[in-house]
């Protein structure tokens, strides 16, 4: 068993002292220096007796330094990217106007044609009317042969508009 030792003397009492918040980096760096000269003889962090940084400091830095250029390389590839996305949206935007507005040039055109066809067609079918006033009064018998033509007409009219491209036709 152990032998009783005599009693520790007690700690000394520290000062009690006042609560200071820093307001500003520069408050902070003269509250720690103002701690640090009222116990002269303890340093809380220094990297060696000698002048300059230790061994071990290089590898420190050298990991800070590649962690450092990794970040800017991503920063810069992000930039790239975005500024391409950019780029192929403008050029997305600009095809689509332009794709926007020749299907609205041939739209306009095949309304034109479309409008175009239908007055010839009216205006052959008035002709037509005038045409057989006068004969209807010589023959009620010819009247079905008319409209066998007529039939036949508006069948080569719509054969008429077929595409040109189609193999073996026009």
């Amino acid at each position: 068993m152990a032998a009783p030792s005599a009693p520790r003397p007690p700690r000394p009492r520290k000062e009690p002292q006042p609560l200071v918040i820093p307001r500003s980096a520069a408050e902070e760096q003269r509250l720690r220096l103002e701690r640090l000269m009222r116990n002269p003889t303890y340093v809380f962090f220094a990297a060696g007796s000698s002048a300059g940084a230790g061994s071990g400091e290089f590898h420190v830095y050298r990991h800070l330094r590649r962690r450092e250029y990794q970040r800017q390389d991503f920063m810069d590839a992000m930039a790239e990217k975005q500024r391409l996305d950019e780029e192929f949206q403008k050029k997305l935007e600009r095809n689509k106007m332009i794709a926007e507005e020749q299907t609205a040039k041939r739209r306009r055109k095949r309304q034109k044609l479309k409008e175009k066809k239908l007055q010839a067609k009216k205006n052959k079918l008035e002709q037509k009317k005038q045409e057989k006033e006068p004969d209807q009064s010589q023959e009620r018998g010819s009247s079905e042969d008319d409209e066998e033509d007529s039939k036949e007409e508006e069948e080569k009219e719509d054969d008429a508009e077929e595409p040109s491209f189609v193999m073996g036709r026009g």
